[in-house]
């Protein structure tokens, strides 16, 4: 039989998790469950989305080095979604918190209105109004 999984967790990286963590709690509701500094070296926050899923946002660790963030289309893990009841007035409102839209809106012809935004560190960042 096949295992179902879930996801456990999405993990940002960021030189100052508390600014970024507070974006993410002005800009979607999110919640900061915990901010500690680890045995690592590294500060992390771990934060909850309305829905229930866990982000955690932490800088780097003792001896880590991080390579720029990329919030244009790339492979690997390109972007994280959130739905949205009204599309054109939240990204409106995520422009003004400094998340720039980076493409749309887009009307997926029988389907959803989509926007990309650029959120703190360089995140991509899909803003979804389901229709």
């Amino acid at each position: 039989d096949a295992v179902a999984f879930e996801i456990n967790h999405i993990h940002l990286k960021a030189p100052d998790p508390r600014r970024t963590a507070e974006w993410y709690v002005e800009a979607f509701g999110f919640e900061i469950v915990s901010d500690t500094v680890r045995s690592v070296g590294d500060r992390r926050l771990n934060c909850m989305s309305p829905g229930g899923l866990v982000v955690n946002i932490s800088s780097e660790r003792d001896g880590e080095t991080m390579a720029d963030g990329d919030a244009g289309s790339h492979w690997g893990l390109e972007h994280f979604g959130v739905n949205s009841d009204d599309l054109l007035a939240d990204i409106e409102r995520l422009g003004a918190l400094g998340a720039p839209v980076l493409e749309g809106p887009i009307d997926i012809p029988g389907g959803n209105l989509v926007a990309f935004v650029q959120g703190p560190d360089d995140v991509r960042i899909e803003v979804v109004q389901n229709r």
